[in-house]
């Protein structure tokens, strides 16, 4: 499709005016497009080719590691498998299990915000469903009764001790 305003240059960019409910589409040129608007149209979008996932992981790792907080996190190294932060950053891979508590302070924020979360939940098998949530339930039970116990809560620690009891009785059942 030809420019709508010099009909010589092919139409790559698409602009959609609205004005009072009216809606106004223009089909123009690199050339003429950046002769009506302010905004600078590059044709360095076009070339997409250089653009991996590692490359978006290594620039968000880079704008939560900006945090003052995360500034040592350049000179770590993983004791175990000896990867570098900077070798995360250029492959996007983590070398070993150990490496996430290693970069953690980077990238736990980083995961929580591409995943939602710290913690991988994942579908759950129908016929191993139950047993599964059954054990998470009871898990959690447990972790929130030794926090209570440490923060000494005897009160609440005593309910959740009940929970639990009365959790395995149902499952025993």
């Amino acid at each position: 499709m030809l420019c709508e305003k010099c009909n010589v240059n092919e139409a790559t960019v698409h602009i959609v005016k609205v004005t009072s409910g009216n809606k106004e589409e223009m089909r123009l040129c690199e050339k003429c497009a950046s002769e009506i608007s302010e905004i600078p149209f590059n044709t360095e979008i076009k070339n997409m080719d250089n653009f991996t996932f590692q490359s978006l992981l290594s620039g968000l790792v880079d704008y939560i590691s900006n945090n003052p907080k995360n500034k040592s996190v350049e000179e770590k190294v993983c004791e175990r498998c000896k990867m570098t932060y900077s070798d995360f950053k250029k492959t996007g891979l983590l070398g070993c299990s150990s490496c996430y508590s290693s970069f953690s302070n980077t990238i736990k924020p980083v995961i929580k915000r591409v995943q939602g979360d710290l913690e991988h939940v994942g579908k759950i098998p129908k016929k191993a469903g139950k047993e599964i949530i059954e054990k998470k339930r009871l898990l959690k039970l447990k972790e929130e009764l030794q926090v209570a116990i440490l923060a000494e809560e005897y009160e609440k620690a005593a309910i959740l001790r009940d929970e639990i009891k009365a959790f395995r009785e149902n499952i025993n059942e």
